[in-house]
């Protein structure tokens, strides 16, 4: 109970955040524009947040932006056990459909089969992976 707890003040925290960080972020998005926030969370397989981690800031975050999936921030939650911590993040997509096909192109792209080969050679990085799509409110100052 406690550790859902934390990963939901982990979860509100980002998201307080996100409000606060990305307003600058959104400064060239058109009014009306449909895009959509996807909440990503990893549960890294045992001794492999370092590998994890390692793997998003040399490889993913670039092959994310390179297929349309715009980085707004990562994090790991400052509280827990080191075996309780997640790598929680949050992109952007122009839309619900444009998220398909950037995901699917991305998953697709040689480099980022590459990187993830080589990355799981020692075993698989990820026990469990969690994602949420996040329509904006009307009030909100991030659309």
């Amino acid at each position: 109970m406690q550790r859902i707890k934390r990963l939901g003040a982990v979860t509100a925290l980002a998201a307080a955040f996100l409000g606060v960080y990305v307003l600058g972020a959104n400064a060239g998005a058109k009014k009306g524009d449909p895009r959509v926030f996807e909440l990503r969370t990893y549960t890294p397989a045992p001794g492999k947040m370092d590998a994890l981690q390692a793997r998003f800031r040399n490889h993913t975050a670039k092959l994310f932006e390179k297929h349309g999936i715009k980085n707004i921030g990562y994090w790991v939650n400052a509280d827990g056990k080191p075996e309780d911590q997640k790598l929680i993040y949050l992109v952007a997509h122009k839309s619900r459909d444009e998220a398909a096909k950037s995901w699917k192109e991305f998953g697709g792209d040689p480099e980022w089969r590459e990187a993830f080969t080589e990355s799981e050679k020692d075993g698989k990085l990820t026990a469990k992976v969690e994602s949420v799509y996040l329509n904006p409110t009307d009030f909100s100052p991030i659309k």
